[in-house]
């Protein structure tokens, strides 16, 4: 299997090569039918650092105040695969000025005379796509003020990359990457003189992945809330291409849209940024509510999970939850062991949270974020509801295996409170125990009640968890309840250590009880995001005991103080910081 795996990744980027330097052969455009706008959201403060030189792509910080970009050795192939896709030309337009404008210029022009004879790393489909898009969207940013050869040459390059995509899209992975190719395809045809032709195959593929990728509820097989993000934005930017085009977009294209909308919004946390699963992140500041506006589709309430999440919300409160088995197969390599574990967002600060993705931090921390104590839930004897498989030969990515298959759950409402209901089998194999999970937010979203209970539900759970307890010297199997907290909420030891209390920036005041059976401690933790140097330092409540019987219940709160405002003016600005 790996073998064939190899070959076909061999072949793949032979054809890439192959139609690179075909398309030198192909004519040059004019310009554009209709002046380009641009729909692409960058960030400022990103933009500004690379301004000064700083170039900070896939967690690695490269300062090169004089030389191109291209000139600068990559450190890995994520840093590669960011520069060649060229999102940092949003970051530079966002800021807009002279300064930002000349180093936008010298980078496009300087990969047309490193790159855009058809050599380097930047011919595949997907990188081509990506780049294509803002390259369309900056064009007026990039044009002014420039000598008509360079014009020439921009049009030039943008239609034998085009011609490239009009080739190559169909090899480009399923998912996210394909929607990427496709859309870049469909844009460049539909806003360069003379290549509408190209974009008519890229519109009816583009129709068939949606129904194929995004499933009947909106959702995408690999759970991440920060992809399905991308891929709507996609979408919208090429239905947005097609009507003003004159066109419109195909039904199931416009019906994806419409799936994909109520289940962001379900996402969403109070704040507005994305809950952080499987391998997602929060999402860029304003990403979400800029693409669910331009898609035009208006909220809608929706019954049960949201792709496979469940979503609590009380006051100005946000609990997410992840309801669902992990991903599986292809899906799972970015997937974590994160069944059952949930955040918690009050107004504009985030308190509880998973630790997110370490990708961007090597191998090493990527694979402890996707394992389970680096998330919110219960984990027994450091054990992760599912585990990592070995790498792939080639490629080195590791699928999740061996996850809960049984994970039920129930929403209900009571007189005073949402509730969530959920259970998973992710430890049954090796300890014959099932972890229940209750959660129980206040209408008011002042108090979350939490009920984690093990379980050995049949007489064979029973008897391999009479195993685990003569593996154990019938001393128990230790289990912790974690839940990490924002890097941002200043946390202490309270009331002779038994409770926790959590001071947010906004001047919330929230309070964690437990029941007085079990150890309450506050230890270290990290909060992993992309688009840092390293690792922020935070910490993490962790509630442990042992499990002596075949049913354990472990009962907490997590609530505002009692002289907490019901509505706070949260004034406060956040400052990008670049560390």
């Amino acid at each position: 299997m790996s073998g064939s795996h190899s070959m076909a990744s061999r072949w793949t980027r032979f054809q890439n090569r192959l139609q690179a330097r075909l398309s030198q052969r192909q004519k040059s455009v004019r310009g554009f039918v209709s002046q380009p706008e641009p729909r692409t959201v960058g960030s400022f403060a990103r933009g500004r650092q690379l301004v000064a030189g700083n170039l900070l792509f896939a967690g690695y910080l490269v300062e090169s105040q004089t030389s191109g970009l291209w000139e600068v050795p990559a450190p890995n192939s994520a840093f590669e695969d960011e520069r060649q896709g060229f999102a940092w030309l949003d970051d530079l337009a966002a800021v807009g000025d002279a300064r930002a404008r000349e180093k936008a210029q010298k980078w496009v022009w300087g990969w047309i005379e490193t790159h855009g004879k058809g050599r380097g790393p930047g011919w595949a489909p997907e990188l081509a796509g990506r780049r294509v898009i803002r390259w369309i969207n900056h064009a007026l940013f990039l044009l002014r003020g420039v000598e008509p050869e360079q014009s020439r040459a921009f049009f030039r390059s943008l239609a034998q990359q085009t011609w490239f995509l009009s080739k190559r899209w169909p090899a480009a992975q399923p998912g996210l990457g394909r929607f990427e190719a496709l859309t870049g395809l469909i844009y460049a045809g539909l806003a360069l003189e003379g290549l509408e032709e190209l974009a008519d195959p890229a519109v009816r593929a583009l129709a068939r992945d949606c129904e194929a990728q995004i499933d009947k509820e909106g959702g995408l097989p690999t759970r991440n809330p920060e992809e399905l993000l991308e891929v709507f934005t996609l979408l919208t930017w090429a239905s947005a291409a097609l009507h003003e085009a004159g066109r419109g977009a195909p039904p199931a294209h416009t019906a994806a849209i419409e799936r994909i909308a109520p289940t962001l919004r379900a996402l969403r946390h109070a704040d507005g940024q994305l809950a952080r699963f499987h391998g997602g992140g929060r999402g860029l500041e304003g990403r979400l509510d800029h693409a669910l506006a331009a898609s035009g589709v208006k909220p809608v309430h929706v019954e049960g999970l949201s792709m496979g999440y469940a979503r609590l919300s009380g006051g100005r409160t946000s609990v997410i939850v992840d309801a669902s088995p992990p991903p599986r197969g292809a899906a799972s390599y970015n997937a974590h062991a994160s069944t059952l574990a949930f955040e918690l967002t009050s107004g504009r600060r985030p308190l509880i949270v998973n630790c997110g993705s370490g990708a961007s931090f090597g191998v090493e921390w990527r694979r402890a974020g996707r394992a389970t104590p680096s998330h919110s839930t219960l984990c027994l004897d450091g054990f992760s509801s599912a585990r990592l498989a070995e790498p792939e030969r080639n490629s080195g990515r590791e699928a999740l295996v061996d996850g809960p298959t049984q994970v039920p759950v129930e929403r209900s409402e009571t007189l005073d409170a949402s509730r969530f209901q959920g259970g998973h089998d992710g430890f049954s194999r090796v300890f014959g125990l099932t972890h229940a999970r209750t959660l129980d937010l206040s209408h008011d979203g002042r108090s979350l009640t939490g009920e984690d209970m093990l379980l050995a539900m049949d007489d064979a759970a029973k008897r391999r968890f009479d195993r685990a307890m003569d593996a154990s010297v019938l001393s128990g199997v230790g289990f912790d309840i974690r839940l990490h907290l924002h890097p941002e909420v200043d946390a202490a030891l309270d009331l002779g250590g038994t409770a926790v209390s959590m001071a947010l920036r906004s001047g919330e005041i929230w309070v964690f009880r437990r029941d007085g059976r079990y150890k309450l401690s506050l230890e270290p933790s990290v909060y992993l995001e992309k688009n840092r140097l390293k690792p922020r330092a935070t910490k993490q409540i962790v509630l442990s005991g042992r499990a002596m019987e075949y049913a354990t219940r472990i009962r907490w709160t997590l609530s505002k103080a009692q002289d907490t405002a019901i509505a706070i003016r949260d004034l406060n600005r956040d400052e990008p910081e670049f560390d």
